[in-house]
């Protein structure tokens, strides 16, 4: 059975094409760690400090106030989770600087302020937007810092949270992107404008034709995404259909015939629309995604799980049929390569960088006796009132090959059901139709569940790639070889067999709608609650759900007191409209998790207090 040392990391490549196979190991002792260790740690915030970012500040110029996250926690890990490549693929970065917006501005005037993101001025783009490809043809994408940083205000002063749920508007974005585009191609004389942009000098015929041809593609594949998938009412700030959003493009846009891939009758409504969940101490659940069906307990685990997030945020992904087999009948010898943008080797990066997150310590005066108090409540039983037994920390499920990981436990309590009959989906398997990973799945049948589609897509990938030797073995080293490639340990296979888990998606029909059950360190800085973002506070989470605000504004402001949005968003905000337990379906009901709304208020009052210290 192969394993991975603890060290992380430090020389991240990139590939763009993988042939099946390709990787062997070799003896290597690597330069350790320890002096990049040694300045991290002198770039640390103290504990139970505060730092404000030198030169950073928000868009009226105000500095920025960055929690203090742990030791592990500073401005070069900062840095590298804002723009650490991961593969998307959303755009052609000249195209992005060339387009304008309905008023005739760049596209790029204000780094996306106007949709929530927030301003890296190391790069010139919202954090977590990311270029990637050689000099004058780089490529746009996202990382994760995109959907997974958050700022709040408190008293006019914002607050940095790495790793905490944006509050942006990306379903605004990208429809205003599609309609961007569209512009463009409206008529020959914005077209040529636009081709002068990109090129930064009159085009020829050819460069003028060639460039029309690659922006009809983009436009046909996006505006399919955009006229199939973008809900109305739309996910509005803080929120997306992450998990439609994945199928969608992988079996709308990926699987069919070239040139466009499309296999339109496969992208379907993305109407399940839930919050960015908080990353820090995720690489330690045992089950990830808001429905548990994405499986912890080893850095496989995390490339899988990772790897299908960048699939539903631009990732290109192209399984190619050969002659007599298909993409994953054989994914170690000699055979077809599968072409894909995922970079494997940031994604590995990413994930040493989120586990060095920690949750952010609350930053303002505590009444410590109200704590004390509320801190006995929390370890109650569920049925008086307490927390612990869903979200205290416990040891996780152990799987080979492991790490230690906390428990996650997958819970029905009664909140909106519409999520799992995503996991439902069935797609035209297209090109995949016959794939498999061998004896662990019999060939794939078309239709399929598009679930199923995933799991063979994102094992047989990161197989072909070889990427999981680096995240078993880390910097023992890799070098290319077809001549004799690794063999992965049936250990090895059967952990990306099972990074999909579909014990969550089996539990639809059997009247059971299960979620995560997190720990709740940090839980104060990620309003609002529940899986779909339908609760604007803990203190109306404490409330019956009949009680709950069934509309309310989401923005950065905060009230320290009811810990959660606060009812006033001045600013770029928007609004949440909720339905109730009689439309327990729709997506967005505030129904379920009526857990401690006994309580007497003041007993409220102080489970509140202690929560602020998680």
């Amino acid at each position: 059975m192969l394993f991975r040392p603890g060290s992380p990391m430090c020389s991240p490549g990139r590939r763009r094409h993988f042939r099946p196979g390709g990787l062997v190991m070799r003896k290597a002792l690597l330069k350790n760690c320890l002096a990049g260790a040694l300045i991290a740690a002198c770039l640390s915030v103290p504990a139970g400090g505060l730092a404000t970012g030198a030169g950073q500040s928000d868009a009226t110029g105000a500095a920025v106030i960055y929690l203090d996250q742990g030791s592990s926690w500073n401005d070069a890990t900062r840095k590298d989770f804002y723009s650490r490549d991961q593969g998307s693929q959303m755009i052609p970065y000249a195209w992005l600087q060339a387009l304008t917006t309905a008023d005739g501005k760049p596209f790029l005037f204000d780094q996306f302020a106007r949709y929530g993101y927030l301003p890296n001025p190391d790069t010139g783009l919202p954090i977590g937007f990311t270029t990637a490809g050689p000099a004058g043809h780089e490529v746009a994408g996202m990382t994760c810092s995109a959907c997974h940083t958050r700022q709040i205000v408190v008293g006019g002063q914002q607050y940095r949270v790495d790793g905490g749920p944006a509050i942006v508007d990306f379903q605004a974005l990208l429809v205003d992107l599609v309609d961007a585009v569209g512009r463009v191609r409206a008529s020959n004389t914005a077209f040529e404008t636009f081709a002068t942009a990109v090129f930064h000098a009159k085009p020829s015929k050819k460069q003028l034709k060639d460039l029309r041809q690659e922006v009809d593609l983009w436009y046909l594949r996006e505006n399919a995404m955009r006229n199939h998938a973008f809900p109305t009412p739309v996910w509005g700030m803080g929120r997306l259909d992450a998990v439609s959003m994945i199928f969608d493009r992988l079996a709308g846009l990926d699987l069919g015939k070239p040139p466009s891939y499309l296999i339109e009758k496969n992208i379907l409504i993305a109407d399940a629309p839930v919050r960015y969940p908080f990353l820090w101490n995720a690489p330690k659940q045992d089950y990830t995604q808001w429905p548990g069906f994405s499986a912890n307990g080893s850095d496989i685990y995390g490339l899988a799980r990772n790897t299908g997030e960048v699939m539903g945020v631009f990732g290109r992904f192209r399984p190619k049929k050969a002659p007599l087999r298909l993409f994953g009948i054989n994914f170690i010898n000699k055979g077809t390569p599968v072409e894909t943008s995922v970079n494997f080797d940031g994604l590995l990066e990413l994930e040493d960088l989120v586990k060095k997150i920690g949750a952010p310590k609350w930053p303002w005066p505590v009444d410590q006796a109200l704590a004390d108090r509320g801190k006995a409540i929390y370890g109650r039983s569920t049925d008086q009132g307490g927390c612990v037994s869903c979200h205290g920390q416990t040891p996780g499920k152990k799987r080979i090959p492991f790490q230690s990981t906390w428990a996650t436990p997958l819970l029905d309590v009664g909140t909106d059901t519409h999520e799992h009959e995503i996991l439902l989906r069935e797609s035209d398997a297209g090109v995949l139709k016959g794939a498999n990973i061998p004896f662990l799945m019999p060939p794939l049948k078309s239709p399929t569940t598009t679930f199923s589609l995933l799991g063979v897509s994102v094992g047989g990938a990161i197989l072909q790639s070889g990427s999981w030797v680096k995240a078993l073995w880390g910097n023992l080293a890799v070098e290319q070889s077809d001549a004799n490639p690794p063999k992965p340990s049936n250990d090895v296979k059967q952990a990306l067999n099972d990074a999909f888990d579909d014990e969550a998606a089996a539990q639809t029909g059997t009247g059971k709608n299960v979620y995560e059950s997190r720990v709740m360190y940090g839980i104060w800085a990620a309003a609002p609650y529940l899986h779909n973002g339908s609760v604007a506070s803990l203190a109306d989470l404490l409330k019956p759900a009949d009680q709950r605000a069934a509309s309310f504004a989401v923005g950065p402001y905060y009230d320290t007191q009811t810990v959660g949005l606060a009812a006033a968003q001045p600013g770029l905000s928007g609004v949440r409209v909720t339905t109730g337990c009689d439309k327990i379906n729709s997506g967005n009901s505030r129904c379920g998790h009526e857990f401690g709304t006994t309580l007497p208020d003041e007993d409220k009052r102080a489970l509140l207090e202690y929560m602020k210290t998680l």
